[in-house]
């Protein structure tokens, strides 16, 4: 008992000997804000692609940080492919993901969305000097290049049987336009204002029928986790569109 005293006695006269205005900064320290872990696939303009520079730019990633100044919180940003951002979300290894994912049911029974930020749509591309297809109708016996997990592939495989074509599976647009391109496939299925952009950079394809109406995208979090971030990024929409920044994004991005 005697050796316990003299521990709290020394204890006390340390406290004492110690600043109160450092004891008081000690004790009101704010604790460190959150910094979230956002996943994405750069492969994908005009919403997220990778600058020479190695900046990470695009609808999605201007509305980010246009809604984290917004909001006032601190994210990073981890470019890891389409699927791989998905399972990132799911694994907890991301907080969330914003890779224009389109919202559907399936995927709502695994995620949680924010308020759609785009609407979009599906149109098919094929090589530009191609003059045989003109529709779905110049598809029979042919191959179909289609990205996974996107909006174009579900449509692609909701009229393939229809149509009597075959779909090649590839992980981002780059290598499905390369393929078209080359010749290995006759066409393929994009979102229309990923295909146009692309287009504009002179990657060989033309689009050849008209857009089908198509998912809204959304930014999502995993069920029932980071609901916090999910309100942050609603709210911080809401204002952008509001204050006319987000229009500003997609002119930068879409030409009219």
């Amino acid at each position: 008992m005697k050796t316990s005293k003299r521990i709290v006695a020394m204890v006390c006269v340390l406290a004492l000997t110690v600043p109160l205005s450092l004891l008081a900064a000690c004790s009101s320290a704010p604790p460190a804000s959150k910094v979230y872990t956002i996943a994405t696939d750069t492969t994908f303009p005009p919403f997220e692609f990778t600058e020479a520079n190695g900046d990470f730019v695009g609808i999605d990633m201007d509305i980010l940080a246009a809604v984290a100044k917004d909001q006032g919180f601190e994210y990073t940003v981890n470019s890891v492919g389409f699927d791989a951002a998905l399972q990132a979300v799911t694994s907890g290894q991301a907080d969330g993901v914003i890779a224009g994912m389109s919202i559907n049911d399936e995927r709502k029974e695994v995620f949680d969305f924010s308020a759609p930020y785009f609407d979009s749509g599906v149109v098919m591309g094929i090589g530009a000097s191609d003059n045989d297809i003109k529709g779905y109708e110049g598809l029979a016996g042919k191959k179909v290049a289609v990205k996974i997990a996107t909006e174009g592939e579900t449509f692609a495989n909701s009229i393939k049987d229809e149509y009597g074509f075959e779909t090649v599976s590839f992980k981002d647009s780059a290598m499905m336009y390369e393929d078209v391109v080359a010749g290995n496939s006759q066409a393929c299925f994009e979102d229309y204002p990923v295909l146009g952009y692309a287009i504009s950079q002179d990657v060989g394809l033309k689009i050849v029928t008209e857009m089908e109406r198509g998912s809204s995208y959304g930014f999502a979090v995993q069920k029932g986790q980071n609901a916090e971030l999910l309100q942050k990024f609603d709210a911080g929409l809401a204002n952008i569109k509001a204050n006319g920044t987000y229009q500003e994004i997609l002119d930068t991005y879409i030409k009219k």
